[in-house]
């Protein structure tokens, strides 16, 4: 639709050479009136019309150059842009699914596009970036990082709370992971919380696997952040009790899966490379 204006407000775009300027001076208060009498008296119509899309407005108040890849920390500010960039392209696709039509490459493992392969360089790149090794330090039981300091299954990874991401990385689940867990656990409803989001970094010349174990979550999402048969080789995740392998996990793609109970499992070693996941233990 369109509608016939005969005053323009707000922010306008103006082909080159559509309007001459008239030379007549307004107060700085009346500058619409003066925009609107100008194309009127050259016979511009003016209209407004709902039909094309040509962009949205950045907004850089609260924008900052502390980090390498700074458009990671602007979910809350410019929410439009942070999708685009960083959310996986086939993700709205998996909303108009219901519970059957998701891939479960083992029983009550679900397996959605999540994140863009644009967000896993970028995230991998901002933690390898910082000076010194980020990753060290890590890998131990004793691990004061956490509220008990001890960690019974211990991975060599980076929280999200030690670059201040951990509140971001809370409005991707809530916004993005919610809608797809209340599609495949019906009944329940993610509360929002996270007591882990980190990044685990297996290499062969480190930690190669994890022992099985169980996680400390209600659900727990694990996202593959680069290529296996490229950057590594080898890895997945095992799952003793229901005798299952999953591997060939594409970037960005996520499996979610119980935490406790049901789903006791392990990393299988990788033979070479190097593997990042991103992991969240979701509702404690």
């Amino acid at each position: 639709k369109q509608w016939y204006q005969r005053r323009v407000r707000g922010g306008d775009v103006v082909r080159s050479g559509k309007l001459k300027y008239s030379g007549e001076k307004y107060e700085d208060s009346n500058y619409e009136v003066s925009f609107a009498s100008n194309a009127r008296a050259n016979n511009v119509f003016m209209f407004m019309v709902n039909l094309k899309y040509h962009g949205h407005l950045k907004r850089m108040e609260n924008y900052t150059d502390v980090n390498t890849h700074n458009d990671l920390w602007q979910i809350f500010i410019n929410q439009v842009d942070w999708k685009l960039n960083y959310i996986h392209p086939s993700f709205d696709k998996y909303l108009q699914k219901q519970r059957y039509q998701f891939p479960q490459p083992c029983p009550d493992v679900f397996h959605f596009p999540l994140l863009s392969k644009k967000f896993s360089w970028h995230i991998i790149h901002e933690l390898e970036s910082i000076p010194g090794d980020v990753f060290a330090g890590s890998g131990q039981n004793n691990d004061a990082r956490l509220a008990g300091g001890y960690e019974n299954v211990p991975t060599v990874d980076v929280h999200f709370t030690q670059i201040n991401f951990q509140q971001e990385w809370l409005k991707v689940l809530r916004d993005y992971v919610k809608p797809i867990q209340r599609l495949v656990f019906e009944g329940y409803a993610f509360g929002g919380n996270a007591y882990l989001s980190f990044v685990v970094k297996y290499h062969e010349a480190g930690q190669r696997k994890l022992v099985p174990h169980h996680d400390h979550s209600t659900f727990t999402t694990n996202t593959a952040l680069n290529r296996q048969n490229i950057d590594y080789e080898g890895g997945g995740s095992y799952f003793i009790r229901q005798k299952c392998l999953v591997r060939d996990v594409d970037i960005g793609w996520t499996l979610m899966h119980p935490g406790r109970l049901t789903h006791y499992h392990e990393g299988k070693e990788i033979t070479k490379g190097t593997r990042y996941i991103l992991v969240s233990f979701n509702d404690p």
